[in-house]
């Protein structure tokens, strides 16, 4: 649906929406036959849900495509992850709450230890404290000038990693990575693939040469390596594209980003769970709109630890027994991809969904889980369809048409 007919159909009401994201929520058997993560947790307040609700199975992107976090979570936000592709660099920048305009490129760099050479001995350079990362970012922006009057920002943001942005007209993104992802290699040339990111590649490369001079008698971290370098194209904001408030309770950086990207109002990071309750109850009532996400399904899975991620979906089945005493209109639990323990790593399996709402034709599940949610009345279909689901069970939607 394009933008001017979702407008169109915008309807306000005082319903609250909350979207639970269970990162990596989706799993896999550890044998044959046998149950997943989600299945094998005693999850009583997610069945209820279930059984009370809808469910489905919704692929992130397509059908067989392993989805990164930044493509799956612009599907949960109804974007076409296809369509709408974001950088690494714009949502680092984001993430550490730097406000991009539409004249900028980011990209993310790492500290890096290089020998005499020129040769990467450490991609990482040795993860070095954030305090250290902040002295050599100070002393770097103290020293390095860039010409044509062309701004640039680098900021700290942990351990070895850091996040560069230029600022200046007719700058374009579409730049290689430096980091050839292994040690033993000089770092990689920048090489712009269109005339407006020729233009940005000067400038690279006038920052790279001056900070690679800078810190030549520092160790171990003496040169940057850069990922992700992409140029910031705002999309439509939750207020434009939905009619909704919105706000994000996240702790991760990335997440934060994802949400700022989309026009979320970002809350303060929360330190623990129920800090995360705590926020979604105190701003209940300014908002229509709750992003909260939880990142540990997805590491443990990554871990290839079965256990673990059992008990972290436990835990937030806990935390999720409190959601009922705010009583939204619409509650989803989904995830933003599948991590697998098996597998320890992201995977293209759909991903298991609820919606509970007053207004949902309930199904027939009364578990949730894979092999559950495989019968759910939602069926199988892209997660871009579940912001607008959620919207009509949220009666936030006119009447399309006469």
């Amino acid at each position: 649906m394009n933008l001017e007919t979702l407008q169109s159909l915008h309807l306000k009401n005082d319903n609250k929406i909350v979207f639970v994201v269970m990162d990596g929520l989706g799993g896999h058997s550890m044998t044959p036959g046998g149950k997943t993560e989600l299945e094998t947790a005693k999850t009583p307040n997610l069945d209820r849900y279930a059984a009370e609700g809808i469910t489905g199975m919704l692929d992130p992107v397509l059908p067989g495509i392993t989805p990164g976090s930044g493509p799956g979570h612009l599907g949960v936000f109804g974007f076409d992850p296809l369509e709408t592709v974001i950088g690494r660099g714009v949502l680092s920048a984001l993430g550490v709450d730097f406000e991009l305009t539409g004249r900028d490129v980011a990209a993310r760099l790492n500290f890096c230890t290089l020998d005499a050479n020129g040769i990467i001995t450490d991609r990482r350079a040795g993860r070095i404290p954030t305090d250290l990362n902040e002295r050599l970012c100070q002393k770097i922006r103290d020293k390095v000038k860039l010409s044509d009057g062309i701004e640039y920002f680098l900021l700290t943001e942990s351990e070895h990693r850091a996040v560069f942005i230029l600022r200046g007209d007719g700058l374009g993104g579409d730049i290689n990575d430096t980091d050839p992802q292994q040690v033993g290699f000089t770092p990689r040339e920048p090489e712009g693939g269109d005339e407006a990111s020729q233009r940005t590649v000067k400038y690279v490369k006038e920052f790279l040469a001056q900070v690679r001079e800078l810190l030549a008698d520092e160790q171990p971290a003496n040169m940057f390596i850069a990922r992700g370098f992409a140029k910031f194209d705002p999309l439509p904001t939750m207020q434009e594209k939905y009619g909704l408030k919105a706000a994000a309770i996240a702790k991760y950086p990335m997440y934060r980003g994802l949400a700022r990207l989309v026009g979320m109002n970002i809350l303060e990071k929360p330190n623990d769970y129920e800090a995360m309750f705590t926020q979604l109850k105190d701003n209940y009532d300014d908002y229509d709109f709750f992003f909260i996400h939880f990142k540990k399904t997805d590491s443990t899975g990554e871990d290839g630890d079965f256990d673990a991620k059992v008990g972290k979906v436990e835990l937030i089945d806990e935390w999720l027994g409190q959601i009922r005493e705010l009583d939204p209109s619409v509650l989803v639990v989904t995830g933003d991809h599948s991590t697998p323990s098996y597998f320890k790593a992201h995977s293209w399996h759909p991903v298991p969904t609820l919606l509970w709402s007053a207004n949902c034709r309930r199904d027939a599940v009364t578990e949730f889980g894979e092999s559950s949610c495989n019968a759910g009345g939602l069926g199988r279909q892209p997660m871009k369809n579940l912001m607008i689901i959620a919207l009509a069970n949220a009666l936030k939607l006119k009447k399309f048409g006469a």
